[in-house]
């Protein structure tokens, strides 16, 4: 019996969400006894499946077909159902993004089983699981029981933190061509958007947030410098795209991006809880705000009770002299 990660990946580049969900499934395989295999879809399954011997995949299945050349949920769902039926993979997991639970809420429509969603740790339980999810945007814990032909989960993002196997496992190489009916292409990529910077609020190291309190567009300013002297970029709160003072692409939150950065800067931000599901992974956290009561400052770790308009430019200030 096996169990199956699915690997989302970008043109032959393993996202990090997916290299997360394979330490899960390697810890959990193990205290299952189960093999890990993993399966990729789409342009450039070749150049990743190369990497998913050293995550501990036994084999990796490398999906082809001319719908899956790019990201189609019914497709890759359609995909992932046949291989499960094929393989007898007993648990079946994958990154809980939105990508991830999408294709395997197709998966379990398909196999007509149950699904949980965002799962901080699954447990076997004497012919059961117990499983433990995040919910309403991780301020609720919920313990389940589940009994299921075959397990299907997703792992909560930064649930755990990406690592390779401590010996790499055969990873052999085993090609998988579906069964696909066009009528599956009901959702397809139209077009791609290119970034042309090179960090970006899910990689960045520093992340510097604006919310309401910034004022206006013009007066991200002073974020933007900040930002580049400490080598990250800036995000905002919902508050600051439903204005209009920043792109939705900038937008830290459970309807943005999750970041996870080594530092965020909250400037003026109150810190709602939509808000506070992107940036609760920050490993550390420094709050701006004029009200010392509010959310943002509560959660931080660190916290100045200021006019970000005064506090920003001296440290902006005390960077430059540091540096000469």
């Amino acid at each position: 019996m096996s169990l199956l990660v699915i690997c989302d990946h970008d043109r032959g580049k393993l996202a990090e969400a997916s290299l997360e969900a394979l330490a899960f499934g390697r810890s959990l395989a193990t205290s299952a006894g189960l093999d890990m295999e993993a399966v990729v879809v789409g342009e450039g399954a070749e150049s990743a499946a190369v990497d998913l011997a050293a995550h501990g995949a036994s084999t990796v299945h490398v999906a082809s077909h001319e719908l899956l050349t790019d990201f189609g949920p019914e497709a890759w769902g359609e995909t992932v159902t046949q291989l499960v039926r094929s393989s007898g993979a007993e648990v079946v997991l994958a990154c809980g993004t939105d990508r991830g639970n999408e294709v395997v809420a197709h998966v379990a429509a398909r196999l007509d089983q149950p699904f949980v969603a965002n799962c901080r740790s699954v447990e076997p339980d004497a012919g059961d699981w117990t499983i433990t999810r995040v919910q309403w945007g991780g301020s609720l814990l919920e313990d389940v029981s589940l009994t299921a032909e075959v397990v299907l989960v997703t792992v909560a993002h930064h649930a755990v933190e990406p690592s390779v196997a401590a010996a790499p496992a055969a990873g052999v190489v085993a090609a998988f061509r579906p069964d696909l009916d066009a009528s599956l292409a009901h959702t397809v990529v139209a077009d791609r958007v290119v970034l042309t910077r090179g960090v970006t609020l899910s990689t960045a190291p520093v992340v510097v947030g604006g919310g309401r309190g910034v004022g206006s567009a013009e007066a991200f300013g002073p974020l933007e410098e900040l930002a580049g002297l400490l080598g990250g970029v800036v995000g905002c709160s919902r508050a600051v795209t439903n204005n209009g003072w920043r792109p939705h692409s900038d937008q830290v939150g459970q309807t943005g991006t999750r970041i996870a950065p080594d530092i965020y800067i909250a400037s003026g931000i109150s810190g709602a809880i939509q808000h506070w599901v992107g940036a609760m992974a920050a490993k550390n956290i420094l709050a701006i705000n004029t009200d010392s009561e509010a959310n943002m400052v509560a959660r931080a770790g660190h916290a100045v009770i200021g006019d970000l308009h005064q506090v920003i430019p001296a440290i902006i200030e005390e960077i430059r002299r540091r540096r000469g």
